[in-house]
């Protein structure tokens, strides 16, 4: 299809601080940008993510930073206009109830205006629970909903709020950000396991990481993220702090097991894999994850990624792991991302969505 012009608002392209879609946000634009697809990216100046980046601008997109009060996001607003397609991300951490209101009222009649939830589950519970929330009255005027993830429970559940269109676009692999590197003894480890402290993912973490732990106190542990710094530990588990994403490869590198554990209400959904998975798995990290429904649709458990229920198993997994094992693990996993799961091909699905939409757009009256 033609080059577009994209207008995303999103929480942030160029910092991961506080900001879990980073990864996601960078792998989609990334491929539409080698596609021929203009991206402008605008993200509010919020939570000190400027003065955590991660990255620079990057030639693949324009970056428009924009100050978090309602003045600057009507400016930021105006600004993208004419764009052929606007999107609206969820979870932008400033303004949002005035973007969502915003972006489909302003676009061109033959433009597109998409939400694109990064949270679903999050964002179906919230308005479950609170018939006035603003976002209720707003679902019907987008073009298209897509998520990050969730399968049939959230489409549908998208599709009773009155959604026209919502489908999944799951996370996937850049091979180009991730990829195996050489061991750094900075980060061996026999279990790593990185995600921000966060109220909806502290219970599962204490049962499938620190609870594994204390069951192996002669194995050593590694947690990275923001927040964790007051949490009581056992001794053999080493706070990291912050990691930044040019040492991912490293530390998914360096563990003899990586962990991944799903966030609750994306666990109770299912179909919901975090990016963290393709990140391990792309740099050939043997992954223990916990069990969700759907984790089968992007790796076959026991060939290509351990499945825990509990603690205990998590135990048993990496106890039992010897360097062989989990290599193989882990080429398998690789190997499968770089065959079904990348962002070129999510790119690819994406440009498919917006051609037929956008055929429909024209058409409406």
């Amino acid at each position: 299809m033609a080059g577009l012009d994209i207008a995303f608002f999103g929480s942030s392209l160029v910092s991961a601080y506080w900001n879990g879609a980073a990864t996601y946000y960078r792998g989609i634009i990334r491929a539409l940008a080698a596609g021929g697809h203009r991206v402008t990216f605008y993200e509010p100046d919020a939570y000190e993510r400027q003065k955590h980046r991660d990255i620079d601008d990057p030639p693949w997109a324009k970056v428009v930073v924009y100050g978090a009060d309602p003045a600057s996001a009507e400016a930021a607003l105006d600004q993208a206009r004419g764009a052929d397609v606007i999107v609206k991300a969820s979870g932008v951490g400033a303004n949002d109830a005035l973007l969502e209101a915003a972006v489909p009222a302003m676009k061109r009649p033959d433009a597109l205006a998409i939400f694109w939830d990064v949270d679903a589950p999050a964002t179906l519970a919230r308005m479950r629970a609170d018939p006035d929330d603003p976002f209720r009255r707003e679902v019907a005027r987008y073009d298209m909903v897509l998520t990050y993830g969730g399968g049939a429970p959230v489409v549908d559940a998208y599709r009773g709020f009155g959604a026209r269109f919502c489908t999944p676009v799951y996370n996937a692999l850049d091979p180009e950000t991730h990829h195996p590197v050489p061991h750094d003894p900075r980060f061996a480890a026999d279990l790593t396991f990185v995600g921000n402290r966060l109220p909806d993912r502290e219970r599962r973490v204490e049962t499938f990481f620190l609870d594994a732990a204390a069951r192996l106190p002669g194995h050593r542990f590694l947690l990275g993220g923001s927040g964790w710094a007051d949490k009581p530990m056992p001794a053999n588990v080493h706070d990291l702090g912050h990691v930044y994403t040019a040492d991912h490869n490293a530390l998914n590198c360096s563990a003899l097991a990586v962990l991944n554990v799903t966030r609750d209400s994306m666990a109770e959904t299912g179909f919901s894999p975090p990016t963290r998975v393709f990140e391990a798995a792309g740099a050939g990290a043997c992954l223990v994850t916990d069990a969700w429904e759907g984790i089968d649709l992007f790796l076959e458990p026991d060939r290509e990624v351990l499945v825990a229920r509990d603690g205990d198993e998590v135990a048993r997994h990496v106890a039992s792991l010897t360097p062989d094992h989990a290599s193989r693990i882990g080429e398998r996993a690789r190997a499968r991302m770089l065959d079904e799961h990348t962002y070129a091909h999510r790119a690819r699905e994406v440009e498919r969505l917006l051609a037929s939409r956008g055929a429909q757009a024209t058409v409406r009256p």
